[in-house]
Formats: structure tokens, sequence, C-alpha cells
């Protein structure tokens, strides 16, 4: 394991960080700070680090049918039913509240890696030595957890406490952040929260990744389907393993890594597997499903058996796709259909479901669309106030390696080894970037092949900053993770980025 560096930090620059979420995000973004030599509080909601790795046998609480819209900045949601899944005040069932506290990741039990091991570090780590290039999820949330003692970080997370908002005081000369936190409790058999607030914070780093809410397209008829038949349509996200599925046709909705993933674990045991998809410019090819498997096309609507019910024939219903073709035998709906960005402890003047994204202001950070985290810089700075920054964002790259790069450009940022260029300059780089962006909203965040662009140019920045205030330059990623970032076949035939993105093995939801 490689030590951990410790720099010093410029008089007068040391401070008080709050870090949200102990996955890969935050664990780096928390040792970096305390590497910079900040002081640092991380807040996991759960009561384990690891992320979306962490392997939880149970299911979130169901989403509302549909969910297109990220949830209300006071976090609440009508569910299935009319339930207010996302409800955090406290009843008489401890596992209900639990779930809705700290729901379960997506996690499933098969879970591995699509992201070679050798591209997929912290710098602060090694992996340990003969780590193989794919590995199962109990393995990558033991390196999670062993980085966060190695670093130290583990002594600074607070377990079990949610974040429920976070907002910067206006009443002083020097403003801080304030977070207000509820922290669950069992009381003889009851749950019970406890609330605080922390005053403290000169910044923020929301490190609380993209996989929390579902998004649940409003697709004709899938909603009555779901009413009258609620354990045979579920989410990817509570997907937990295959045994479940013998025998049973199913259908699955979505070309992404977590469809194609789950498709092949019901490969063994399902009697049929459908793959509905749109003809997206990421569906993963149909070659790489298993042979009980077809592709078909997309979906016109659901049409509900009034007459079936969930213990006798016929089955629920019928599936109507948009090429006539009708599905009369499916057993069970996954929606592979992915998630929502969503932030929703940032209150309404930041996150605002209801506004369109073209009618984003220069504050909004969420909206309608739920795709794009909006006004930052980089991908990390909030413009408004770079004392609010964001670890985890872009997709189609290198997690762990790419992530803690941005980790220790916040560091460098908050310690006072780099410095932002003006509000002006960081809004037109961002209005630019919002021009160039092709294919809309959905591929804003993307870097597929243009990894190495963003990391070079921003490490041209820090660098150029180190020079000029007589600090160390900061190395970034190593020449083994360029040489293979690129490469098509990679070391020993294993998969580089530019394949595995095209739908390599070992495909993960995270």
């Amino acid at each position: 394991m490689a030590a951990v560096r410790s720099t010093p930090t410029p008089s007068g620059c040391t401070k008080q960080v709050a870090v949200i979420g102990a996955g890969i995000s935050g664990i780096t973004s928390a040792g970096h700070l305390l590497r910079h030599g900040l002081k640092v509080v991380l807040f996991e909601r759960s009561s384990i680090a690891g992320g979306v790795w962490h392997y939880d046998p149970r299911s979130a609480l169901e989403p509302p049918y549909p969910n297109e819209k990220p949830p209300t900045p006071d976090g609440y949601g009508s569910g299935v039913n009319g339930t207010k899944y996302q409800s955090l005040e406290a009843n008489d069932n401890f596992e209900t509240t639990s779930l809705a506290h700290a729901p379960p990741s997506p996690c499933y039990k098969g879970l591995r890696n699509n992201v070679p091991t050798s591209l997929m570090r912290s710098t602060l780590m090694s992996w340990s030595p003969g780590t193989e290039e794919f590995v199962s999820q109990d393995l990558i949330e033991k390196y999670i957890q062993d980085l966060a003692l190695h670093t130290g970080v583990q002594e600074h997370i607070l377990y079990d406490m949610s974040v429920e908002s976070v907002a910067k005081s206006t009443n002083s000369s020097a403003p801080k952040w304030t977070i207000r936190t509820r922290t669950l409790r069992k009381t003889g058999s009851a749950p019970e929260f406890l609330a605080r607030q922390w005053d403290d914070f000169d910044a923020v780093v929301v490190a609380s990744g993209h996989y929390h809410e579902p998004r649940i397209p409003d697709l004709p008829g899938l909603s009555a389907w779901k009413q009258k038949f609620p354990d045979n349509v579920m989410h990817s996200k509570q997907y937990r393993k295959p045994d479940v599925f013998k025998d049973k046709t199913v259908l699955i909705i979505g070309a992404g890594v977590s469809s194609l993933d789950i498709a092949r674990e019901l490969g063994s045991v399902a009697k049929k597997t459908y793959q509905s998809v749109r003809g997206g410019s990421f569906d993963l090819p149909a070659t790489l499903l298993p042979e009980n498997a077809e592709r078909v096309g997309k979906i016109e609507k659901f049409v509900l058996n009034e007459s079936a019910d969930t213990t006798s024939s016929p089955r629920p219903g019928e599936v109507v796709l948009k090429d006539g073709r009708v599905l009369t035998d499916i057993d069970v709906i996954i929606l592979g259909t992915g998630y929502l960005t969503s932030y929703p402890f940032l209150g309404p003047t930041l996150q605002s479901p209801y506004t369109e994204a073209e009618s984003a202001d220069d504050k909004v950070i969420i909206t309608s669309d739920g795709c794009v985290t909006h006004n930052l810089h980089h991908d990390i700075f909030y413009i408004p106030d770079p004392s609010l920054l964001f670890v985890g964002v872009p997709y189609h790259v290198s997690t762990f390696s790419f992530f803690d790069f941005q980790a220790e450009v916040v560091a460098r940022v908050l310690s006072g080894k780099a410095r932002l260029p003006s509000q002006e300059v960081m809004r037109s780089t961002y209005e630019k970037r919002k021009m160039d962006v092709v294919g809309g909203s959905k591929n804003f965040h993307s870097l597929l092949l243009r990894e190495t662009e963003y990391i070079d140019e921003i490490l041209a920045w820090v660098n150029g900053e180190a020079r000029k205030l007589g600090v160390e330059e900061m190395e970034g990623v190593d020449g083994d993770w360029r040489a293979r970032v690129l490469d098509p076949v990679g070391k020993e035939g294993v998969p580089g980025v530019v394949d595995r993105v095209q739908g390599a093995v070992g495909l993960t939801t995270a």
C-alpha cells in the first residue's frame, strides 16, 4: 500500500469542511482534504462505508409510479398507493423507518466492477498485490473501507446521520455553511430521530453519488399494472439475486449496464428474458445477451387483464410494442431505466424539480430533467459560491481513479494551493460547454473518450497555479493509467476503457 503523502498548508487556509457521503467519492475527498491539512467531518446516513458497493439483502422502499422528476426539496414524494416513500417521519415500524432513513444501494449479490481495478484506484492507496482486474462487490467494498482506515478518514465519519438541509448563513462578515442532520435510534422497539444543527463549515463537498432516485418512465398502463400486481414490477435498484426469477418470463426495460447485467444473471434461471430498448446511442450490443434472452423494440403500452390475479392464470396482461408485436407471457417486469440526479438537502433555492432545464437560472442546481447538475465549473465548483463543491458528477469515466483526481483538486483549492478563475470566466466556460454538448442534457456529464482531455485541462490550470504560488505541483493520474485508459485491449487481453464502455465483461450499475 502506498503511504499517504502529507503536504503543508499555506498559513491561514485551514478550514472546516463537511463531506456528504462515505462512498468512494466521499472517502477520497476526505482523505485528500486531511492530507492537505484541512479539518473534516464526513456525514453518512447508513452505518457503514462503501456507498453503492455495500450489499444489503433488503430492497429500498418503492418509488412513485411514474417518477420522472427529482423529489421536492423537502424529500417527500408520493409513492405507490400514495405512500410517502421518502418521508423521514418515524412510525411504529422501525424497519420501514430505517429503509426511509438510509435506503439500501442498488448493489446486488453478483455485482462486479466493469472498470479494471488497475484503472480503478485512489492515489492514496493501491490495491493489494495480485488483485484481479474484475472482482466481486465485497472486495471493492473492502477496498473503500480499508482506504478509510488507511487515510484516517474513518475517525472523521459520523454514521447513521442523514443530512436534511445545507444552507449558507448570510448574517455575518464570515458566512458559514449550516448543516442539519437526523440520526436514527431505536428506543425500545420504536424508532426515534435525533436532530442536530452544525453551524461552522467553511465549505461543503457533496459526494452522495447518482444512484438514489430511480427513474420510472410514464409508460401507458405501467402504473395500473404496478398497482394491481406490485410484486410483478420493480426497478433495477430493488433487484438482489436471480433465484426468485426461476422459470419466470421476465421483461427488462433498458439497454444499459444494469439491464444487461441482470439479463446475464437470469440466463441460467429464467424461462425467457425479453429486453426492450429504445435504440439509444449508449445501448449495449444485443450480442452480449445470454441465449435465453431476446431484444425487442420500444413499448407502446401495457394492457392490464382486469380478471387476472396474482395467484392464478392468466398472467397480468399484455405488453404491446411500437412495432405491433404483443408479448403475452410476461411474469415480471424489471425497469433498468436509470436514476434521477437529486440533492434534496440543498433546498428549494438550489433544487427546483418543476423548472425546465432550459429555464434554469444562474443559481439552480437541479431541474426537472434530473440529468444535469447545473451551474458547476468543471463539474465540481458551484459557480455562484465555489465553497459548495461536488465530487463524482461525471460518468463514462474510470470511476475511482477519476473521482480521486477530482477530490485532490478540491483539496488543493480549499487549502489555498490553487485559485479559481473569476466568476465571469467560470460562467463563460460553463455556457460554452452547454452550447457544445451534443445529444441533449443526458450527455452533459458524459466524458466518454474525453476523460484524459478533462484531466489534462484541469491539471494544467492547477499546476500553473502551483508554480505561481510556489507550492508542490499535483501529480494527477500516473503513466500506467494514461497508457491503459484508451487502450481498446489492455494488458493480457483485459478490456480497456474504450472497449469497456462498448460492453466489455464485468458490467455494473455502479
